[in-house]
Parts: structure tokens; C-alpha cells; sequence
């Protein structure tokens, strides 16, 4: 790994850490910053101590311990390797080491101590001036493989190993609170035992936390998470994934809540309260929908839908013009038929004649013949009468007025 200046910047707790009715227990290595207090004892692979930390439990190392000056080990301490005891250690229990044992002056171990290796009577350097001291001198030799070699197995990151548990300077964990200074992250599948509080805090996902998480800036919550109290920031947002279950309050300046997270308390927002909706088709969140604006989605869709409306607007326009103008042209055949009309209704009234077929015989009622007529005399109706004009066909037997007979005068 990159060599840092600072490796305690941060409370980190990883994958898989949980913490028990008496001890925290991890897979990795335990590293705790000096003027730490650590009221439960502590089970992992390496534990590396600064000084004047405070134990209340036991330590149990399957690999090296390491104690600086003037720490505090309530109860037992088991190694299955080698351990460093720095100089005015107490120890309350036992001191059980596998291998060697290098140990300072005035160490106070109230029910003795063994070794199976080596035991060397003197003061070791501290832990962090040990390393120190050592890369300086790997990296004064040119020797930069090397150094992050050891920088690597002394934090567990040999490839097999699980990143180690970290606890910042001036930390006080037990199980009624960690509180912590500085930034803290937890793990997946994590289980902890008392309330949290960190400068920024984020939660990883199917992490069960018995207590409440206070941060001064934001608060983050991964899914599948269950937090059996209060999720409070000062001055920041609080953000909870989906399948999330507080069971307590949240309180914070903005709040984004999962459509399917459950709160089972109140919560308070002084300014925005979002709803993070899952994508229907991958499943994924991403769609968030403003309390104070209402849904919103990101830019690019919005343009894409803009757009379309835009086509959708012009083919409807087009259609509406097409259809205009189809109406268009029906009101114009219907008038030039209305002024066809018009004109036929006007001739017949200015006294124009009708000429109909003398073969339609079938419809004639009556006719008028000589016989009828001795006298060769034959009235019609005068041809100043509108609508009453008599017209004759060529062979001069039919008269008829508009389709019917015309009067007969004896």
C-alpha cells in the first residue's frame, strides 16, 4: 500500500467487524491510536497499540502484539506470536506468548507472564517510532519494495488478509458510545453494539448498528442497513438507501430517504426532503423526487422528452393544417354547389321554361286533343306568372308547367 503521513485520520471499521457482549472481534488487524480507551477487550490478527491506551477486556493476537508505554490491559493478554511490551505496561491478567517476548522496564503483569521463545529484558522502541525508524532506514537504502512490504504486513494487506480495524487518537469506544473526532466509515456486515459519533459517518450495506449515529456534517446509510436509534447531523444531509430500517428519529438539514426505507420515528428536514425512486427496469436508484419541486430527472432525459414534445407538437400542426385545408376545399365545393343551385332557382323564377320528354306518357294524367278542343283553341297560364311557365315538345301534343299538366279553360 502507498505510505501515508497519517494512518490514524480516520475511525474504520471493516467488512464483517462485530462487536460481542464483551469483546470486538475481526479478522484483520487491530490498530489503536495513543490516548485511546477501548472499554471492551479486542480479538484479531495483529494489535498494535500507542500509548497510554486503556484496555477493559482481554487481547487475543493470533499473530504479533505490540503495547506501547503506559498502556492498560484490564484483563488477559494472549499472543500467538510475538509480542513488544513497551516500558510501565500494566497488565491485570495473564501474559501468554507464543513466541518471543521483548519487554521493557517496570511492566506490572499481576498473574506472571510465559513464553515459549525468547524473553528479552529491555525497552523497546514505541511502535510508531520503530516503524519510523525502520522504513527510514529501508528507504535511505534505496530499498522501496521493501518498506511497503512491511508497511503491508504490519497492516494485514498481504492479499489474504482483511483490512484492518482503525481507531484514531483521543478515541473512547464502549458499549455505550464510539465517539470518535474524525471522519468514521463501517463495513458490510457489520454488527455494533452502542451509539456512533464522527465527524462524517457512512454505514455499508446488511449492517446492524444497537444505537444511533450522530455526525457533525453528513450521514450516510447503505442498504439493507438496520439502525436501532436516531440518525441525527448537525450542519448536513442524511442519506438512506433502500431496504434501510430506523427505528428511531431522523434529524438533519436535508434529507434523502429510499421510496423503500422505513422510518419508524419522525423526521425533520430544515431544508430539502428528496425521494430517491428505483429505476423500473435495472432496479437501480437514480430518480429523485423533490418534496419543494416536485419530480425531477436528470437533463439529458428531459431534453430527449423536450425534443419529442417538439415533433409531436409540429406533426399535429401539420395534421391540423392538412385537415384545414381538406375543410377548406369541402366549404368551396359546397358553396360553388349551393351557387349552382341558387343560379337554377333564380333562372326558373325569371321565367326560364323546363323542356321534359314527351315519351313519359306513363305520367301524364290527361290529355288534350282536337277533340276536345273543336274550336282549336288552347289557354295557358300567362307567361308573366313566375313559376307557371308552359312549355310545348317538338310535336306540339304535351304542355306542361314545371313537370305537370297544364290547365285546360273551356
Amino acid at each position: 500500500m502507498p505510505l501515508r503521513s497519517d494512518l490514524l485520520d480516520e475511525l474504520q471499521i471493516p467488512d464483517g467487524t462485530t462487536v460481542e457482549e464483551h469483546d470486538l472481534v475481526t479478522d484483520g488487524d487491530v490498530i489503536v491510536g495513543g490516548q485511546s480507551t477501548v472499554e471492551f477487550g479486542v480479538r484479531g490478527h495483529n494489535v498494535i497499540a500507542g500509548e497510554r491506551v486503556r484496555f477493559g477486556g482481554d487481547i487475543e493476537a493470533e499473530g504479533d502484539c505490540r503495547l506501547d508505554m503506559w498502556s492498560d490491559v484490564a484483563g488477559n493478554v494472549l499472543v500467538g506470536e510475538n509480542a513488544y511490551i513497551g516500558e510501565r505496561v500494566h497488565v491485570g491478567g495473564q501474559l501468554m506468548v507464543s513466541g518471543d517476548l521483548d519487554i521493557g522496564d517496570e511492566v506490572d503483569i499481576e498473574e506472571g507472564f510465559e513464553a515459549n521463545g525468547w524473553i528479552v529484558i529491555r525497552n523497546p522502541m514505541p511502535t510508531i517510532v520503530f516503524l519510523f525508524v525502520y522504513l527510514s532506514h529501508l528507504l535511505r537504502f534505496g530499498e522501496e519494495e521493501t518498506a511497503n512490504e512491511v508497511v503491508s504486513e504490519v497492516l494485514g494487506e498481504d492479499g489474504s488478509a482483511h483490512d484492518p480495524v482503525l481507531l484514531p487518537r483521543n478515541s473512547n469506544v464502549n458499549d455505550d458510545a464510539w465517539r470518535v473526532s474524525t471522519p468514521a466509515s463501517i463495513g458490510d456486515d457489520c454488527r455494533l453494539h452502542g451509539n456512533v459519533r464522527a465527524e462524517r459517518l457512512a454505514v455499508g450495506e446488511d449492517t446492524i448498528v444497537f444505537g444511533s449515529l450522530r455526525a457533525k456534517s453528513d450521514i450516510h446509510v447503505g442498504e439493507g442497513t438496520e439502525i436501532k436509534g436516531d440518525v441525527t447531523t448537525r450542519e448536513g444531509t442524511v442519506s438512506v438507501d433502500r431496504d434501510v430500517t430506523v427505528w428511531g428519529d431522523i434529524a438533519a438539514t436535508d434529507v434523502a430517504l429510499h421510496e423503500d426505507a422505513t422510518v419508524e420515528g419522525s423526521i425533520r428536514a430544515r431544508g430539502e426532503m428528496t425521494m430517491i425512486q428505483s429505476d423500473p427496469e435495472t432496479g437501480a436508484s437514480g430518480t429523485e423526487a423533490s418534496a419543494d419541486e416536485g419530480s425531477t430527472a436528470d437533463g439529458s432525459d428531459d431534453g430527449d422528452a423536450a425534443e419529442e414534445a417538439v415533433d409531436d407538437e409540429d406533426e399535429s400542426t401539420a395534421d391540423d393544417e392538412s385537415a384545414t385545408d381538406e375543410d377548406t376545399a369541402a366549404e368551396e365545393t359546397a358553396e360553388a354547389a349551393d351557387d349552382a343551385s341558387d343560379s337554377d332557382a333564380e333562372s326558373a323564377d325569371d321565367g326560364e321554361r323546363v323542356t321534359v320528354s314527351g315519351s313519359d306518357e306513363a305520367s301524364d294524367p290527361e290529355r288534350v286533343t282536337a277533340d276536345d278542343d273543336p274550336d282549336g283553341e288552347r289557354v295557358t297560364a300567362s307567361e308573366g306568372d313566375a313559376g307557371s311557365d308552359v312549355s310545348s315538345d317538338s310535336d306540339g301534343d304535351d304542355y306542361r308547367e314545371n313537370g305537370h299538366e297544364a290547365g285546360v279553360v273551356e
